[in-house]
């Protein structure tokens, strides 16, 4: 598996400092000019990095992976309001685009996404990866040919999301997500995994065959990978 490096430290702040370094050193050999984020409590060391340094992004693009349906920019659960609280009141970006979940059509919304991607072509895509293998909400069974789309979110994933919404908040059910393809048109991507609950997906990762029913497997046919993450003793 030589198109991806697999980086272990000890903790989810040692991994935000190595991201942080990766995409210094884009920025520096003027690399980066277009990046996809993540949401999540997995990303909020990298952006406290991002945040707390003197890197410039002003010539940056950025696209998110996905976009809960049914919540508007100011719902302090939705993605958009993650992005602006953690990194984009800090840091002033060229552009930011995030997928509009409260669009009339959402169909049409999905292509008009995916369309302003392509064109932009990422440098690099952040990820994360649920427990169940999902990288974005590309939910187990999504075909590697999706490109962004309309969700259903899983009962584990709807489980997860749950410690985010107070008792009389309704988690959405449904999301706007890049699609496998839409993803693996990054010309590099960053994964992290942090915490035991992430383990059997990153052993999966490590047994070195593409499963639809985890997504992450996907990033295999991937040329440019680099995982990072503080688990030990993985098994292969």
């Amino acid at each position: 598996m030589e198109n991806y490096k697999l980086i272990t430290v000890n903790t989810p702040e040692e991994g935000a400092k190595y991201v942080y370094n990766m995409i210094k050193e884009e920025l520096e050999q003027n690399r980066l000019h277009v990046i996809g984020l993540a949401t999540g409590s997995t990303m909020i060391p990298v952006y406290k990095e991002l945040t707390e340094s003197d890197l410039d992004f002003s010539g940056v693009t950025t696209f998110n992976l996905d976009e809960y349906v049914g919540l508007s920019a100011s719902n302090p659960n939705s993605y958009a309001y993650f992005m602006k609280e953690h990194l984009f009141s800090k840091k002033p970006f060229k552009e930011t685009n995030i997928p509009n979940g409260t669009a009339e059509d959402l169909e049409a919304e999905c292509a008009r996404y995916e369309d302003a991607l392509q064109a932009s072509k990422l440098d690099i895509q952040l990820l994360g990866v649920g427990e169940n293998g999902h990288i974005a909400f590309n939910e187990p069974g999504t075909p590697a040919d999706s490109v962004t789309h309309v969700a259903s979110l899983t009962d584990s994933t709807l489980g997860v999301n749950s410690q985010y919404f107070e008792n009389d908040e309704k988690i959405p059910e449904t999301a706007l997500t890049m699609g496998i393809a839409s993803i693996m048109s990054a010309k590099k991507l960053i994964l992290l995994a942090f915490g035991e609950k992430k383990r059997p997906a990153i052993e999966k990762l490590l047994e070195g065959k593409v499963d639809s029913e985890w997504t992450i497997t996907y990033i295999l046919n991937h040329p440019d990978v680099t995982v990072i993450t503080d688990l030990t003793d993985l098994k292969a």
